[in-house]
C-alpha cells in the first residue's frame, strides 16, 4: 500500500525462543491422525492433507510454546495501535457526499441510452442496484458501444459508493481530515487487512497454529527483524508437527501426508478409548470373565477325570504319579480312570458378526455415512485387540451388496442419486450378459441382498453365536427375485416382503439381526415399524441412534453380547 508506514518497535526481544522449551520428544504429542482420518472418512481416499492443511487441522497446546503468547500479543498491540491512529485521523462524512455526487454525475450521462434499456437503467439508478446494472450490461452484449461504456462507468461509481458507505458503517472515525474516494477505498482495504490479521493472530495464540497467519500480508506492517523472528518460530513449530506426525504413522510423500497401517491403529485406539471412557464402571469391568469348560487354553488347576472329558487335556505326569502311588513301582504301570487328572480349561466362546453398512444415496444426509465408517473402524479395532478369535466381516449395501475388507472401508462413499422422479418402478435382469452393475442406478437400498450375502458368510462359521448388525436409515427400496433386480420407490410392499423372507431364513439358521436405525430426512413411522418387524422375526433388537453415537451403540452392544454369552 502507498504511504503506509512500517510499524516498528523493539518486538524481537519478546520473540526470542529457546529450543529446549519446545515440547519434549517424549511428551505425548497432539492428535495428528484424527484430522486426517476424519478428512478421509468424509471424502474417501481421493486426496491427502498437505502440510499446511495438517497444520490448520491439528490443535496444539499453546502452553507448550512459552514465548508464542507474548510475541503474538505484542504484534496485536502494534496492529491495534495502527488501526486506532487511522480512525483518529480521518472523517467519512465528506467522502460519502463526494461518492454520492460522482455517482449521480455519471448517472446523468446515461440519458443517451436507447429503449428498452433506458427505463431499466433509470430504475437501477433510482434503487442503486448494482446487480441490475450488470444484467443490463450482459443483455446489451456489445463492449464496443457507447451505451456499454457508459454503464460500465456507472457500475464503477456505484461500486465505489458501496465501499465508502461500508467503510463508514463498519468503522467509527473520530478525526477531521477528509479523504478522496480512492483514499477511502485504500483505507478500507488496510483496515480490513488489519482486522483479518488480528483474527489470525488470536486464533494462532489459542492453537499455536502460526501457519494460519498470512506472513506476506503481515510483512506489509512489520519490519524485517520482527518477521524473521516470527518465521523462525513458525519453522520450529512446523518441524515439530512433521516429526510428531511421522511418529504417529503419517507418511509424507510428494508434499502430502498419507496414512500408514500404524496410523489406522492409532485412530482405532482413540475411537475405542473415547467409547469406553463413557462406559459406566461396573463389577464386571470392561473385559469379559473367563468360563470354565472344554477349551483350547489349559489352566494350572486340574480335576479328576469324568466321563466325557477328552484325554487331549490329560495331565500325564500327575496321572502316572497317581498310578504309582496306588500300585507302587510295579511294572508295567496300569492307569485306571481314578488315576487320570484332567487340566481345567478356559473357554472363550466365539462370536461371528457381519456388519451391513448402508451406502445408499440417502446416507449423505447429515454425513451419516461418516458415522457408519467410523463405527466400522471401531468394531474392527475392538475385535482385533480384545476378541481376536471372533469372526467379523463387512458388507457395503446400496442397490447391490458387496463384501468389503477392513482396508476398503475408508474408500466407501454414498452413491450419487441419479433418479429424481417421485415415483420409480424399474426392473432389470442381471443374468443378461449385456447388463453390468455399472449400468444400473446405484443409490437404492437393497437390504434383502445384503442379508443374503451376510447369511452366506455366517453359514461357514462353526459357532452358534452368529449375528448381523444392520446399519441403515429406513425402508428397503430394492430386492432380487432370482436374477431379476427390482428398484421401487416409494418403498413397495413387494420389496418389504422379499426382505422379510430373507430375514426369516436367517432366523431359521439361528442368525440374529440387530438393526441400528440412523436418522434421515425421509424417515417415517413406517420405517420404524419395518425395523421392529424384521428384528422381532430373528429375536433381535432395534437401536435408535443420533448418528454421532453410532460407534458407541454398536461397540457397547457387541461387548454386552459377549458378556451374556460368557456369563
Amino acid at each position: 500500500m502507498t504511504d503506509k508506514n512500517k510499524i516498528g518497535g523493539i518486538i524481537q526481544t519478546y520473540l526470542k525462543y529457546d529450543p529446549k522449551k519446545f515440547p519434549s520428544p517424549t511428551q505425548p504429542p497432539p492428535d495428528f491422525v484424527s484430522p486426517l482420518m476424519n478428512q478421509m472418512l468424509a471424502y474417501g481416499s481421493m486426496r491427502e492433507l498437505t502440510e499446511e492443511e495438517l497444520a490448520r487441522a491439528v490443535r496444539l497446546d499453546p502452553s507448550q510454546f512459552q514465548n508464542l503468547g507474548p510475541s503474538i500479543d505484542m504484534i496485536k498491540a502494534m496492529l491495534e495501535e495502527r488501526r486506532r491512529k487511522i480512525l483518529e485521523t480521518y472523517e467519512t462524512r465528506t467522502v460519502k457526499e463526494e461518492a454520492k455526487r460522482l455517482f449521480k454525475k455519471q448517472a446523468k450521462k446515461t440519458g443517451e441510452i436507447s429503449e428498452p434499456y433506458r427505463t431499466r437503467v433509470k430504475r437501477a439508478v433510482d434503487e442503486q442496484q448494482l446487480y441490475d446494472l450488470e444484467r443490463i450490461y450482459w443483455a446489451i452484449n456489445d463492449d464496443t458501444s457507447k451505451e456499454v461504456r457508459s454503464i460500465i462507468n456507472l457500475m464503477q461509481r456505484l461500486a465505489e459508493k458501496y465501499q465508502v458507505d461500508e467503510l463508514a458503517a463498519n468503522y467509527f472515525f473520530t478525526g477531521d481530515e477528509s479523504m478522496t474516494v480512492a483514499k477511502a477505498i485504500e483505507i478500507k482495504e488496510e483496515l480490513e487487512q488489519i482486522d483479518e490479521l488480528l483474527k489470525q493472530l488470536e486464533e494462532a495464540r489459542e492453537t499455536a497454529q502460526i501457519g494460519i497467519i498470512d506472513m506476506e500480508q503481515l510483512g506489509e506492517f512489520m519490519d524485517k527483524d520482527t518477521m524473521h523472528s516470527l518465521e523462525e518460530m513458525q519453522r520450529m513449530i512446523e518441524n515439530y508437527i512433521k516429526e510428531a506426525a511421522e511418529r504417529q504413522g503419517l507418511n509424507k510423500e510428494n508434499g502430502r501426508f498419507q496414512l500408514t497401517p500404524q496410523a489406522y491403529r492409532v485412530f482405532q485406539g482413540k475411537l475405542l478409548a473415547r467409547i469406553f471412557s463413557q462406559l459406566k464402571s461396573s463389577k464386571t469391568g470392561r473385559h469379559s470373565a473367563d468360563v470354565s469348560g472344554e477349551g483350547a487354553v489349559e489352566l494350572q488347576s486340574t480335576k479328576p477325570y469324568e466321563f466325557g472329558d477328552t484325554v487331549a487335556h490329560m495331565d500325564i505326569p500327575q496321572s502316572f504319579v497317581n498310578a504309582m502311588l496306588r500300585d507302587g513301582t510295579q511294572l508295567p504301570l496300569r492307569l485306571k480312570p481314578d488315576d487320570i487328572e484332567i487340566h481345567r480349561t478356559r473357554n472363550n466362546p466365539k462370536c461371528a458378526t457381519v456388519v451391513i453398512m448402508d451406502m445408499s444415496g440417502s446416507m449423505r444426509y447429515d454425513g451419516q455415512y461418516i458415522n457408519v465408517k467410523r463405527m466400522a473402524l471401531a468394531m474392527e479395532g475392538l475385535i482385533r485387540s480384545e476378541y481376536p478369535g471372533d469372526y467379523l466381516n463387512f458388507i457395503e449395501m446400496y442397490t447391490f451388496a458387496k463384501v468389503k475388507r477392513p482396508g476398503e472401508i475408508i474408500d466407501l462413499m454414498p452413491k450419487n442419486v441419479t433418479i429424481f422422479d417421485s415415483f420409480v418402478q424399474l426392473k432389470v435382469d442381471m443374468s443378461d450378459e449385456n447388463v453390468s452393475e455399472h449400468m444400473v442406478h446405484q443409490h437404492f437400498t437393497n437390504i434383502q441382498h445384503a442379508l443374503q450375502q451376510a447369511r452366506r458368510l455366517l453359514a461357514t462359521q462353526d459357532t452358534p453365536n452368529r449375528q448381523i448388525m444392520l446399519i441403515t436409515d429406513g425402508l428397503p427400496t430394492a430386492h432380487f427375485d432370482d436374477s431379476i433386480l427390482y428398484m421401487l420407490y416409494p418403498p413397495h410392499r413387494v420389496t418389504e416382503e422379499a426382505t422379510m423372507r430373507e430375514g426369516m431364513v436367517c432366523a431359521q439358521e439361528g442368525i440374529t439381526i440387530n438393526m441400528f436405525l440412523v436418522p434421515s430426512w425421509s424417515q417415517s413411522e413406517e420405517d420404524i415399524r419395518f425395523a421392529y418387524r424384521l428384528c422381532e422375526a430373528t429375536k433381535g433388537r432395534v437401536f435408535f441412534t443420533s448418528g454421532g453415537d453410532l460407534d458407541r451403540f454398536v461397540v457397547w452392544d457387541y461387548v454386552n453380547k459377549k458378556r451374556e454369552i460368557l456369563g
